[in-house]
């Protein structure tokens, strides 16, 4: 296995306020025998995080199906202080031109895909739907398309309206945001003939996003004629991931999408945070008491972020045997993949 990483943006190009020192980047797994389909992973984590359990352990299972994997750090605001907007959607598009633009160098095949998890999944349906609106600037690549071959969507954030996840939304446009904003966001408004065929999953008991955001994109889906596969399994929580032993266990892999909450805490706690408000830093100073606590957090996988999902419960008494149905989706996905290239 190869494996490396690389920025997606080059110097002066990105600028969002609330970055720390962070440039958003691709952490690759890749065959060194012949060609593979290519798959950007995108973990989630409410807009505020990239958590890990999402990240390397998700990219190793594609990996071991025969794809060239890349793990996607997009633009996440821990602070809630300075609403992201459109920059990961900028991430995202910028992503798939960069790795097209290096097809040959990492021996990529013909299709790409992307696969996102709750608020990565929201970043990859952004993508699915306003794929072409996302303007290029530099010329390196402005000729390549940023149009997925195909989308993979696993507990959607999808709707910005009654079966929203409140805390994405607002770490993503504000508190108050305009109505275009929210049209705009709300994916299922969106979809149109030229969207990428997709892949949807979710449990009928998540517990964080309400299993109608998958429902409701599904819908648009079939009303526009976009194919789309749509499995929902009987029970789970959020953030269920890979349901393996592996992640059952809490081996999700190295800890590098966690960079920019590192940063960001670190400027918080020395007085340097943008626009955080006073009852934002004491949230952030009792979840990272101290540096040493946050260096031990973030090689475990960030454990606290499982726990913020809403089933600590579940997750600390669980086992893979549990959800041996929904640890499917995997096979699931890979077979559709299959069959769209």
């Amino acid at each position: 296995m190869r494996t490396f990483s690389e920025t997606i943006w080059e110097k002066g190009e990105y600028s969002y306020k609330a970055a720390y020192g962070f440039v958003p980047n691709i952490h690759a797994y890749l065959h060194e025998d012949g060609t593979h389909d290519c798959l950007i992973v995108v973990p989630g984590g409410g807009y505020c995080m990239c958590v890990p359990s999402e990240g390397e352990i998700v990219a190793k299972e594609f990996y071991e199906r025969g794809m060239n994997v890349f793990v996607l750090t997009y633009t996440t605001d821990i602070t809630m202080s300075v609403p992201l907007k459109k920059q990961p959607l900028e991430d995202i598009a910028r992503a798939v031109r960069f790795v097209r633009s290096r097809a040959k160098d990492y021996s990529l095949g013909k299709k790409l895909f992307v696969c996102g998890f709750s608020a990565g999944a929201h970043v990859c349906g952004t993508l699915a739907v306003h794929y072409d609106e996302v303007t290029e600037k530099n010329p390196a690549y402005s000729d390549i398309s940023c149009r997925p071959d195909g989308v993979i969507l696993c507990y959607p954030v999808i709707t910005t309206g009654k079966y929203t996840h409140p805390s994405s939304v607002e770490a993503l446009i504000g508190k108050n945001p305009p109505a275009e904003e929210l049209e705009y966001f709300s994916l299922e408004k969106n979809v149109t003939d030229r969207t990428p065929p997709c892949f949807l999953w979710q449990t009928a008991t998540d517990n964080l996003v309400p299993v109608q955001n998958s429902y409701l994109f599904a819908q648009a889906l079939k009303e526009q004629g976009v194919p789309f596969a749509h499995h929902v399994f009987p029970a789970g929580f959020h953030g269920l991931s890979t349901a393996s032993e592996d992640f059952f266990q809490e081996k999700f892999g190295e800890p590098y999408t966690m960079e920019q909450v590192r940063r960001a805490v670190h400027a918080v706690k020395a007085g340097n945070g943008i626009n955080v408000s006073e009852r934002r830093r004491a949230e952030l100073e009792a979840q990272f008491p101290d540096e040493g606590q946050q260096a031990a957090h973030a090689q475990n996988g960030g454990q606290e972020e499982q726990q913020s999902s809403g089933a600590p419960d579940e997750f600390f008494h669980a086992q893979a045997a549990d959800y041996e149905d929904v640890h499917q989706w995997l096979n699931l996905a890979a077979l559709w993949m299959k069959k769209r290239l």
